[in-house]
């Protein structure tokens, strides 16, 4: 088995926004994440307010990264927002239907497809669960569409467990990482 590659994480910049914009441009990216406008979203993300709530869980702060590698290129995206507890949403009622009261970081990652395959998103996966900004975080949460098989294989070689295994409203399966 080949070395793990080095990452390390950097939080985002305004001027990042090139280095990871063509990322988007790719097919793939696209059907599961959407074009640059997520992109975007994710390296300009609006002021949290204390009292703002999604999905019955309490946004605290928002946390976005970029790994970079031994020679300070950019090869994965990372981020989310870190809730007061983690909750599981039924849509068709627009309620809570659980609640789990670790302080939770609910992510997402996508990684520079021209490096997809070499370890980088296991990498990025584990230098995110060791950041010291985010040391306070109990739990791990990562939402991946049930057949994207790269992406879920990188979560369970970083350490995911699933913590669901029928797809949500979202069709999305969830898998942590418990400190």
């Amino acid at each position: 088995m080949a070395a793990l590659p080095t990452v390390r994480l950097v939080p985002v910049e305004p001027g990042m926004l090139p280095w990871v914009l063509p990322w988007f441009d790719h097919p793939e990216v696209q059907r599961r994440l959407g074009g640059r406008s997520w992109a975007e979203r994710q390296l300009r993300p609006a002021p949290i307010t204390s009292a703002e709530e999604f999905r019955g869980r309490r946004v605290l702060r928002a946390r976005t990264h970029l790994a970079l590698d031994e020679e300070g290129a950019p090869v994965a995206q990372i981020g989310g927002e870190v809730y007061d507890r983690w909750t599981t949403w039924d849509p068709a009622t627009e309620r809570v239907i659980s609640t789990d009261p670790r302080r939770t970081v609910g992510a997402a990652y996508v990684v520079d497809p021209a490096r997809r395959g070499r370890g980088h998103g296991r990498a990025t996966l584990r230098a995110f669960v060791s950041a010291p900004e985010l040391a306070d975080v109990e739990q791990f949460v990562l939402g991946i569409e049930p057949d994207n098989a790269a992406s879920l294989a990188a979560a369970a070689a970083a350490g995911f467990e699933p913590l669901s295994t029928e797809p949500d409203a979202e069709d999305m399966v969830y898998l942590h990482h418990l400190r």
